[in-house]
């Protein structure tokens, strides 16, 4: 019985898929529309084979909905990051011009030669709680924008404006006091008051949204809101953006996914390293708000900021190391945890790993890029060579 390797490249529309056995022999093809009939017809030319690994690009992205679906009818799926696909196809000794075709044979041979892919697994709290923090993000843009443009309103309607920490209860006082009589001035009084009931709206599906969000961390039992700084919020869009935090064998894999770890750009004898603008910038984003805090509220981390001041690193160097040391901090509460909910739910989440797939060679990713971390080595389905 021969194991195959089915990649599929997902579409808004329409996914095409390519079977191939351990020697990269394709069997079939095909391309169908993103719609339950094309759906079937792929389960259909799949059960060919029994021994069968699907391989989807972009399993957290656009395709999704695909993993999601195959994983709940009990296939197995591993997640092809777009960037080793890419890389693949480059070095691909045919024509190398992109079709869905084509790309769905580059998925499959990805998948084949990279041991380290994340298999992915049935959504669970840790994907709620991503979900949830991103529509806060949205919710304070929003709200950020609405303030900022009620502000400059209000210095053209008052002498001066309104102060700062401008709430829809002190914007409402301020604008009982002005009675324009210019039609321009009306009019900016109107949109003020358009602005205000939209402010009190943000503010009421923010504490909606905050109630709901306190509920879901406090659920999983994390330990990071032991960490100075480290809030509801914050808590909430760490646990969501890391997942399973086992994917990530060493602390400084995950410093190297947050993009607080240096890059070495060393030529010959001169050791150099620059700042990395790679990683998950929302979690970057997160350890610099908590690095701050630790800064001015915690005495340890106060202490180490003027220790590395003086030790020449600048303010931005000395912040940036504080990020650093934040980050393994973070990482060992997530370990904590993990190990806790293991204990109580034995054999864990699905999915489990303890290797990365950070570095290596063609078609893996380099260590001073952004890590593609998946499962352990021996829980990623592996192909023989066809029988």
């Amino acid at each position: 019985m021969t194991a195959v390797m089915i990649g599929v490249d997902p579409a808004k529309r329409s996914h095409a898929m390519a079977v191939l056995d351990g020697r990269e022999t394709q069997l079939a093809a095909l391309q169908v529309g993103n719609d339950g009939a094309g759906y079937r017809d792929m389960l259909r030319l799949a059960r060919r084979w029994p021994q069968r690994t699907w391989a989807v690009e972009g399993a957290a992205g656009v395709g999704v909905q695909l993993a999601q679906r195959l994983v709940a009818d009990g296939e197995t799926v591993l997640d092809v990051p777009p960037k080793l696909s890419t890389r693949a196809r480059i070095f691909d000794v045919g024509h190398g011009r992109k079709n869905d075709p084509g790309d769905a044979r580059t998925v499959a041979v990805v998948a084949i030669r990279t041991r380290g892919l994340r298999q992915v697994v049935p959504d669970d709290e840790m994907v709620a709680l991503r979900l949830m923090s991103e529509r806060r993000r949205d919710l304070v843009r929003s709200r950020t924008q609405t303030v900022n443009h009620l502000h400059q309103l209000l210095m053209e309607l008052i002498p001066a404006g309104a102060a700062r920490n401008l709430t829809a209860k002190k914007a409402k006082a301020l604008l009982a006091t002005v009675r324009p009589r210019e039609v321009a001035s009306r009019t900016r009084r109107q949109l003020a008051v358009d602005l205000i009931e939209d402010l009190a709206g943000l503010d009421r599906k923010l504490k909606e949204l905050d109630k709901r969000l306190k509920t879901a961390v406090a659920a999983t039992r994390t330990t990071l809101t032991q960490i100075r700084g480290v809030g509801t919020a914050t808590a909430a869009m760490i646990l969501g953006e890391v997942g399973d935090v086992r994917r990530f064998p060493t602390r400084h894999h995950f410093a190297t996914y947050t993009g607080v770890a240096p890059i070495e750009v060393s030529t010959g004898e001169v050791e150099r390293h620059r700042l990395s603008r790679a990683g998950n910038r929302q979690l970057n984003h997160a350890l610099h708000i908590i690095a701050l805090s630790n800064k001015r509220c915690d005495p340890r981390g106060r202490a180490y900021y003027a220790k590395k001041l003086a030790a020449g690193k600048g303010k931005k160097g000395a912040l940036r190391c504080l990020k650093r040391r934040l980050s393994d901090r973070v990482y060992r509460h997530l370990l904590e945890d993990q190990h806790l909910r293991t204990q109580r739910s034995p054999g864990g989440h699905l999915g489990a790993t303890l290797q990365s797939s950070a570095a290596g060679s063609h078609p893996n990713t380099d260590t001073s890029e952004q890590p593609h971390t998946g499962l352990h080595q021996e829980a990623t389905p592996r192909l023989p060579a066809a029988s």
